[in-house]
């Protein structure tokens, strides 16, 4: 079983989105399966085997998700983060701005999925192993 601690340490190791897929892979190892993260207030909602589930604490401040999804907006965003361009509040607060309720990251698949207040996909993408 992993603990929020842990989580927290492979976190803390992330300085951009160009580290996301080292992130990935130190979570699988802990045993996380996916997670969900939820751009309001940025709680994650770590799973691992047999439904074992852990809840972060939000945060920062509550933000206003768009109602309204601009797809092609939040991909330029997202190649932004990736390549180191934004921190991840930036990251998160453009999310918000163009539609994005959550993100999951599944690690058996090895996708990030981004989803708006629908549940509908914005975008998938494959992780990069590393």
């Amino acid at each position: 079983m992993f603990h929020l601690s842990a989580i927290k340490e492979a976190h803390a190791k992330v300085k951009s989105g160009a580290d996301f897929p080292a992130y990935v892979g130190d979570l699988y190892k802990l045993g996380v399966k996916k997670y969900d993260t939820f751009v309001a207030d940025g709680h994650t909602v770590y799973v691992g085997d047999n439904d074992y589930q852990v809840t972060s604490a939000p945060v920062y401040a509550t933000l206003h998700i768009s109602g309204t999804s601009d797809a092609e907006k939040f991909n330029v965003y997202l190649r932004d983060h990736q390549s180191g361009l934004t921190d991840y509040p930036t990251f998160c607060k453009q999310a918000a701005e163009t539609g994005v309720e959550k993100w999951t990251v599944d690690m058996i698949e090895m996708t990030c999925t981004y989803y708006d207040r629908s549940n509908s996909t914005m975008l998938e993408e494959q992780i990069p192993t590393t």
